[in-house]
């Protein structure tokens, strides 16, 4: 056991926003500060988000990080036995499992960094995000800029026609929007009706 580290030390951190808010870049600077105090970081990303590089956790700014590809949650656990620091990104494309992992690292001493995003497309909170933010000792809500008025941005608006729940992607499908900006998908479809029988 090294010197400074206790049971007691064990704790979970969430970063939580819309997609552009700058989690991922955050998450990387916390593991950076950890990496330079010469602490054990051990650094997730699911298998799922393949969109900048296959192994290394890239932020939109282009900072990155080298991370352990896995496909569950479950996997966690084997990759973490001697590190202090654990970083997990993309958190909502794992499963429920994921809350009670992230417990019992903490409280067997560990600090656990969590990204993701806290609503899905349609503004509803994506799970697990829910419970993690829950449980979490600190939590930072992280703000985009919406991309249609320049206002503070809480909300990830999906650009394609797409239903799926879960749609890889960034510039080219999403946009991040504020409040006043923000369509749901019901209320898109909506006004395209609108508009059709406008035209008519």
């Amino acid at each position: 056991m090294q010197s400074g580290w206790r049971p007691q030390n064990g704790h979970i951190e969430v970063v939580c926003g819309s997609m552009f808010s700058g989690k991922t870049e955050e998450l990387i600077r916390r593991l950076r500060r950890a990496q330079i105090a010469k602490q054990k970081v051990v650094v997730f990303k699911p298998k799922i988000d393949n969109r900048f590089h296959k192994e290394k956790i890239v932020s939109h700014s282009n900072q990155e990080i080298h991370s352990i590809v896995i496909k569950d949650a479950d996997e966690i656990i084997q990759h973490s036995v001697f590190a202090q620091v654990i970083g997990i990104d993309e958190a909502q494309f794992f499963d429920n499992n994921l809350i009670e992992i992230v417990q019992n690292l903490a409280d067997c001493g560990k600090r656990v960094i969590i990204a993701g995003l806290d609503m899905d497309y349609r503004g509803i909170p994506f799970e697990p995000m829910p419970q993690l933010l829950a449980i979490a000792e600190d939590i930072s809500k992280m703000h985009a800029i919406c991309m249609r008025c320049g206002a503070q941005a809480n909300y990830t608006y999906r650009m394609t026609s797409s239903k799926e729940r879960v749609v890889v992607g960034a510039g080219e499908v999403y946009e991040a929007r504020c409040r006043h900006c923000y369509e749901a998908p019901d209320e898109k479809d909506d006004m395209k009706i609108k508009d059709k029988n406008s035209e008519s």
